[in-house]
């Protein structure tokens, strides 16, 4: 079995081509040889600040950073570190982009 990045874990969705997708660009993730728990850390702050920055490194180097933020952000991931971004910061992109489509309108 082809091993695919450990932020993968948990992903339920019925639509093969979606799969398909998001096991092409994860075989290329950082986070492949790493440890699937650093990526969610039990909190930012505190204890978990040290391993939260930890995963944010692994993610500096990803040359798939981006396809795993846009993964983040389009399926509203709510736990752990995805593309670089904490769950604080990837509900301040949704906010400012829902501000943007609702001033448009």
């Amino acid at each position: 079995m082809d091993r695919i990045c450990p932020t993968f874990i948990g992903f339920d969705v019925n639509y093969r081509n979606e799969i398909a997708f998001i096991a092409h660009w994860s075989r290329l993730a950082a986070c492949l040889s790493e440890d699937p728990e650093l990526f969610f850390p039990i909190s930012p702050h505190g204890p978990g600040q040290m391993q939260h920055e930890l995963a944010k490194a692994v993610c500096r180097r990803c040359p798939v950073r981006r396809q795993c933020l846009d993964y983040a952000l389009s399926t509203h991931q709510m736990h752990g570190v995805w593309g670089g971004t904490s769950p604080d910061e990837r509900a301040a992109v949704l906010a400012t982009a829902r501000q943007g489509a609702d001033a448009s309108m």
